[in-house]
């Protein structure tokens, strides 16, 4: 949770981040691309972008007051789904900013040098062939891309206020401007200036809408620098409004003055545009204010390319910050800058990737038509969390609330979804675009980074169940019993798989027989049985605070009973007990029931009157080639939670093993034991070339010691080195093995 100390960005602030991101660079670098297409309609396609927007950043203002936390969309993916689901939003929203980064770098390069050029004109001096080239265009957008690469590498916060309060001041005066223009020429707001209005009927406004919907995408990097507003219960919702407010505000009007007093006598802005697309605000306002308006816009231009590159790179590195702390991109992106506390590694991570696409994307439309399809797709899901958040997370979930829900956020989901289909058939580059990113992030996710952001996902959920309960899960423990001595140990056990708030346990004691009595003759001595085990069962577990579910089944084979009931009520774990680990019949009994159910395996073993509450010194040997780190994460994490306890990870190696190998081993483990669990961490190697012996001899002075069952050919199996330190355990013991 983010302190007040490390939330540095106010109300003022958190908008000036949302209008630098939307305010200018959109509209300047498509509206020439929309008003070829739509003509006058170009203006009610804002308006229903607008509507849209608004309608998307309602749902993002009650996901972001109810997680208040750096990474927008993917931290609600995270939240609401799983974390795989989460890489893949994660992945990409990433790109979505990324490229948009790079129109507005393109953006700024074109704008610039035009700038540059037109200057040569009028000074009567030859524009050099060399200025217009790609080379350049590139090495300018570069430029712009380092300069505030470096400028978020020394402060929080990348609002670029000079930029943003300039555009602003430059835009109100281009609209004032065009009004005085119309007052003074009434005539220029003819309606012949606005026919036909649907010169592409209503297939070209579909069109312009998807091209210019980047122009209102922005405040949705408010949310993903939500861990660092102040008050953000009350300043995100805000900060989003006003934002987008704002932008359309200055929009339309400026939209309405370029068609009427920025169209030539005898021309319409559609014409004007198919000459001039890429200019055509400059060419429209230089009409009505001369030379002073054209540059006017350019500088306009310029301000506003350079704030949204600086407000899309801030949000590119806080989304990328944010998933390696859940590891799903590399642990390294989480390093700090100590003295003000900055994401460096993520800033320049995601320049560099800026400067990767901004060397392999065509041209602005290309940047513009991709990022745009990929944010809708991100605010059509943002839309489906909010929904899901809402009816998972109860009466108070979110600080603030999306008015009408559903039907709100059911109108945003539909309206993106629709949107991003039309644009995915108006320019498949951008679908393919977007599918070549996702093949590449998913397999370097699968063969990099998945073990690792699984094993974080189940430490996240152990340490913080309601993450189970907003995920729509509630985990089952299957807990079969045969020994009323052994309830509490196994009932303690079960809690922690399967955490009160939102897991479930379930107590089964099989019968042996088939049920042949009648009504009038005295019950079976086996159904006495499980009612004694099963009633001290209960009884301990409503002791430690927790309230089982209890079921009595009757079968001429237990084990294959336990087997049956597992997988019919689709456990998400089986709890054994051995009473005596060394007993070869049950071993063997136990082995195929293990191999039968889809579930993660829990094996308990433990001395007469031993407690879980009590076990403060936990061992985990860890081997070389890990497996079951997952499963491990979810219990030691649970077993600490609320209760101090010393987990000390081990590993044994030669004692041969070079000096080298041996620091690196100990820094791998370390960071395996900080990753799954929370606290109270030791990581040790062991120097011996009698690895069992070495075990058994740290096991004998624990509490606990927990084992991983090895998998061989996709079958569990009990080898003689697990079942050689469980006999030598002083305490309890526990072998996982994961769902397989």
């Amino acid at each position: 949770m983010k302190t007040e100390e490390t939330r540095k960005i106010g109300l003022a602030g958190a908008t000036l981040i949302g209008v630098g991101a939307i305010v200018g660079g959109g509209v300047l670098a498509l509206a020439g691309a929309a008003f070829d297409k739509a003509g006058p309609a170009t203006l009610l396609a804002f308006v229903l972008n607008g509507g849209i927007a608004v309608l998307t950043a309602l749902s993002y203002a009650e996901m972001s007051t109810a997680f208040p936390e750096n990474g927008g969309a993917y931290t609600f993916t995270k939240k609401l789904l799983n974390v795989r689901a989460a890489f893949g939003m994660g992945w990409i929203v990433f790109f979505a900013s990324i490229a948009a980064g790079v129109l507005y770098a393109l953006g700024f390069s074109a704008y610039a040098l035009e700038a540059i050029a037109e200057l040569l004109r009028v000074s009567g001096r030859e524009v050099p062939v060399w200025l217009h080239t790609r080379p350049v265009s590139v090495a300018t957008a570069l430029a712009a891309i380092v300069f505030y690469g470096i400028i978020l590498t020394r402060r929080s916060g990348g609002s670029g206020v000079w930029e943003t309060v300039g555009k602003v001041i430059v835009f109100i005066l281009i609209i004032l401007g065009g009004i005085w223009f119309l007052v003074r020429h009434p005539e220029s707001m003819g309606a012949g200036k606005l026919r036909p209005f649907f010169p592409s009927g209503g297939m070209g406004m579909l069109a312009a809408m998807g091209y210019t919907f980047i122009a209102l995408q922005g405040f949705d990097i408010i949310a993903a620098v939500a861990g660092e507003v102040k008050e953000p219960e009350r300043t995100l919702p805000r900060a989003m409004l006003y934002s987008l407010g704002i932008a359309l505000i200055i929009y339309l009007p400026l939209l309405f003055v370029v068609m009427t007093a920025g169209v030539p006598p005898g021309q319409t802005v559609g014409e004007l545009a198919a000459a001039n697309p890429e200019t055509v605000i400059a060419d429209a306002v230089r009409t009505f204010m001369g030379p002073v308006g054209y540059w006017l816009v350019m500088v306009a231009a310029i301000l506003a390319m350079l704030s949204a590159l600086l407000a899309n790179l801030l949000a590119s590195s806080r989304i990328a910050l944010a998933m390696a702390k859940d590891r799903t991109l590399p642990r390294r992106l989480t390093v700090l800058e100590p003295k003000r506390s900055l994401p460096v590694r993520a800033v320049w991570t995601s320049a560099a990737v800026m400067l990767l696409i901004l060397l392999v994307v065509p041209n602005v439309a290309a940047a513009g038509a991709a990022a745009g399809l990929i944010f809708l797709l991100s605010y059509a899901l943002t839309h489906v969390t909010c929904i899901l958040a809402r009816r998972r997370g109860g009466a108070d979930f979110g600080a603030f609330r999306v008015p009408w829900f559903p039907l709100l956020p059911i109108l945003g989901l539909i309206s993106c979804v629709a949107l991003a289909l039309f644009q995915g058939f108006q320019e498949p580059s951008a679908g393919v675009i977007m599918g070549l990113w996702l093949i590449l992030g998913f397999g370097m996710y699968g063969l990099m980074l998945s073990n690792r952001a699984s094993v974080w996902d189940a430490r996240s959920e152990a340490t913080d169940p309601a993450l189970i309960k907003l995920r729509g899960r509630s985990p089952l423990v299957l807990v079969p019993l045969a020994n009323p001595a052994h309830a509490l140990a196994m009932v303690e056990v079960a809690k922690a798989l399967a955490p009160t708030e939102v897991g479930r346990v379930m107590l089964l004691s099989v019968m042996r027989g088939r049920g042949q009595w009648s009504r009038e003759s005295e019950p079976p001595p086996e159904l006495k049985a499980s009612q004694d085990v099963i009633g001290a069962a209960l009884a301990a577990a409503v002791r430690i605070g927790i309230n089982p579910e209890a079921l009595i089944t009757m079968a001429g084979e237990p084990w294959g009973e336990i087997v049956r009931v597992a997988n019919l009520h689709r456990c998400e774990s089986l709890l054994l007990g051995m009473s005596d680990i060394s007993g070869s019949v049950e071993k063997l009994a136990i082995e195929p029931t293990i191999q039968g159910v889809a579930a993660d395996v829990v094996i308990m073993g433990s001395p007469p009157g031993w407690h879980l509450e009590a076990a403060q010194q936990i061992l985990v040997p860890i081997g070389g080639g890990g497996g079951h780190d997952e499963l491990r994460a979810r219990l030691l994490s649970s077993l600490c939670r609320g209760t101090p306890r010393h987990v000390r990870y081990l590993r044994v190696v030669p004692a041969g093993t070079p000096p080298g190998h041996v620091e690196r081993m100990q820094r791998d483990l370390l960071r395996a034991a900080e990753e799954e669990v929370p606290h109270h961490t030791e990581a040790r190697i062991l120097l011996d070339d009698d690895p069992v012996g070495a075990i058994e001899r740290e096991a004998a002075a624990c509490d606990l010691i927990v084992l991983g069952l090895q998998v061989r050919g996709g079958q569990r199996i009990f080898s003689k080195t697990v079942l050689s330190i469980a006999r030598a355990a002083g305490g309890g013991v526990i072998m996982i093995s994961k769902r397989i």
